[in-house]
């Protein structure tokens, strides 16, 4: 080994230091120069605001130099970015605070291994390392101790162990004996000589001219001046015990997810009422969404349900010109011949004539108003409506003007009750007598409210001479082969009648354009519903960004903390990110599970909703670009707080 001067491991070259304070400049360092050569033991002692605190902050990069070098081994770091003097403090640099700057809510093995996951060591090398040095400190029964459970003396043994985990070739103590008792303080200094001899170099910060002594160098410091120094000729070096380290070449990694996760919960628990009502507004946004959209989902299909229980392939001709109001089908402008000529055109398959009036119907002593319709055989197939029980009428009842009904659901609870078989019995419709031949399948209400199943279907002849006494029809129904032709088949339709009547007295309607209209209205209100829902999401995520933001100034020390034992700016971003999404997640969560509970018991109520995973799969999307969005601002604050301003607040 050559036995030459080594270069010393701290210069400081005619440093100056200055605040900034109210527009007022601070001289806190002038022209002060000093080297610390590696392996010694060096007190810098002065009484308070005498610099010894702020000269501490430069030598350890936590501060920088308004003016004047700072050399680590020869190489200039007064420059250094943020990052580069976090990685400094990972890898070179171990503090020993008077007040310990443990973290509260952490044990005494996590703080320990704080430096270490910021450095990027796996988890079973760090704990490993965080039990080793404790047990060796006399803390082996007390790893999951958390501060508040340890005396002075054992949270500074803590204190001492964190600053080791990474090597610590200069060790940083600050009146490491300030808070402690006379016996404490002494075991702490002979820990001090001992890590001195195992070749960490000690700079120790004291006002004390008893503890100074106990160093083998005594730098004085008064008013930002060095008075006097005990001692500047170089130690000899003296190797270390260093862990392997990524520092090697400061690769760039990132923390264990894992571990941010566990810090993020931790956090979350230390003020549980307040995580709860963030948790809440995000739960209530992400609930409603949910909910609203299966809502809507289910109102709009509704909807779409009654008109495709209309038949999709219908063309409905109607009597009446199209700016003729009223006219309810009392127009005679529809003519049985009309639906005769329509059922020869391209792509009809059939064309359905009906007539329809309000009847009065009776059967034993019950009476009922109801709706008659007269039609031919093929109104079941053109309105896709089947027959339950019993048969429909034929070609040739409506060819031989037979006296039979088809009743409706809701005509056949009216005049004989759910339990009664209506079959081959007489009801008087109009007084006139007709023979129950069949039921229809429930049909349900239109898109408009009214009953379908309200209704008595007779043959079309019968119903035209001994019903209603005319030949004009209210409607005819055109049933389509081809639906993608339906429009071409419509305007055919208008051709035709029009040469026919010679005017256009009469409307044609499209079922498909009018289910394509009502879709489109669903989706509107559907996205209108799922949009107000939204908002509520919006409120709690500015909810988490306040609670995010209230975090960070309260957490302004654990900050510093992390900060002073080189976590960087990015990692303490991840932290506070990680906690707004951690908030985010578990309300998304919470509120699809109460978005679908609410939209199951609305269900169970009669409203009809639609669970799918796409609206879920959006809701629970949302929450997390909430907790990104909405995390940003804070997490970005604290990762820019300044590590000296953050360890001074209380």
């Amino acid at each position: 080994m050559s036995t030459s001067a080594p270069t010393p491991i701290i210069e400081l070259d005619r440093v100056n230091k200055s605040y900034i304070s109210d527009a007022l400049t601070v001289d806190v360092l002038h022209e002060l120069s000093l080297r610390i050569w590696p392996g010694e033991f060096v007190a810098i002692m002065g009484a308070s605001g005498s610099g010894k605190s702020t000269l501490m902050n430069l030598i350890g990069c936590l501060d920088r130099p308004t003016s004047g070098r700072l050399l680590l081994e020869g190489k200039d770091i007064s420059h250094f970015d943020p990052d580069g003097l976090a990685g400094l403090r990972r890898h070179v640099f171990g503090f020993i605070f008077q007040q310990y700057n443990l973290l509260p809510t952490a044990t005494a093995a996590e703080n320990v291994e704080m430096p270490a996951m910021y450095a990027g060591f796996d988890k079973s090398t760090r704990q490993n390392r965080a039990h080793a040095l404790l047990t060796t400190l006399g803390l082996g029964e007390r790893l999951t101790h958390r501060p508040s459970q340890l005396s002075g003396g054992q949270q500074q043994r803590v204190a001492i162990a964190r600053a080791l985990i990474n090597g610590g070739r200069v060790i940083l103590a600050d009146e490491p004996t300030g808070a402690l008792d006379s016996r404490g303080g002494r075991d702490i200094l002979a820990l001090l000589h001992r890590l001195n001899e195992e070749g960490h170099t000690i700079i120790l910060i004291t006002h004390d001219p008893a503890v100074a002594k106990e160093a083998k160098r005594v730098v004085t410091i008064a008013d930002g001046c060095i008075l006097s120094d005990s001692g500047v000729a170089p130690a000899l070096p003296t190797a270390t015990d260093t862990p392997d380290s990524p520092s090697a070449h400061e690769k760039r990694h990132v923390i264990d997810l894992m571990e941010t996760v566990r810090i993020a919960l931790h956090s979350l628990r230390a003020n549980l009422f307040r995580t709860a009502l963030t948790l809440l507004g995000i739960i209530i946004g992400v609930g409603s969404v949910v909910a609203m959209l299966a809502l809507g989902d289910g109102a709009k299909q509704d909807v779409l349900t009654r008109i495709q229980a209309m038949g999709t392939n219908l063309l409905m001709v109607r009597s009446g010109a199209p700016n003729m109001r009223g006219s309810g089908g009392s127009v005679a402008t529809l003519r049985f011949e009309d639906a005769e000529e329509i059922a020869h055109l391209p792509n009809v398959r059939r064309a359905v004539p009906e007539m329809t009036g309000g009847v009065t119907l009776r059967s034993g002593g019950n009476d009922s108003q109801s709706q008659a319709t007269a039609t031919t055989e093929g109104y079941p197939l053109a309105r896709e409506w089947n027959v339950e029980q019993g048969i429909f009428f034929t070609a040739a009842d409506v060819k031989s003007f037979a006296s039979v009904a088809v009743l409706g659901k809701t005509v056949v609870d009216e005049l004989f009750g759910p339990d009664v078989d209506p079959l081959g019995r007489m009801i008087l419709v109009k007084n006139i007598p007709f023979q129950v031949i069949g039921v229809m399948a429930t049909k349900g209400a239109t898109p408009y409210g009214s009953d379908m199943d309200d209704v008595v279907l007779v043959p079309l002849t019968t119903g035209s001479l001994r019903l209603f006494g005319q030949r004009h029809l209210r409607s005819i129904n055109v049933e389509v082969e081809e639906l993608d032709e339906i429009e071409t088949t419509q305007e055919e339709i208008t051709a035709l009648l029009t040469a026919r009547h010679r005017v256009v007295d009469f409307q044609v309607r499209n079922m498909a354009s009018i289910l394509e209209s009502a879709t489109e209205t669903g989706n509107t209100m559907t996205l209108l519903l799922g949009a107000i829902a939204a908002i509520s999401l919006l409120v709690g995520g500015i909810g988490v960004m306040n609670i995010m933001l209230v975090s960070v100034s309260e957490r302004t020390r654990e900050i510093g903390i992390r900060m002073a034992v080189g976590a960087r700016g990015e990692d303490i971003m991840t932290q506070f990110l990680v906690e707004a999404l951690v908030v985010c997640l578990v309300g998304g969560v919470l509120g699809v599970v109460g978005g679908l509970i609410t939209a199951l018991i609305a269900k169970l109520f009669g409203v009809s909703a639609i669970f799918s995973p796409l609206p879920v799969a959006m809701a629970f999307g949302f929450a997390v670009a909430t907790g990104l969005i909405f995390g940003f601002m804070p997490a970005r604050k604290a990762s820019r707080l300044d590590p000296v301003v953050a360890l001074a607040d209380k």
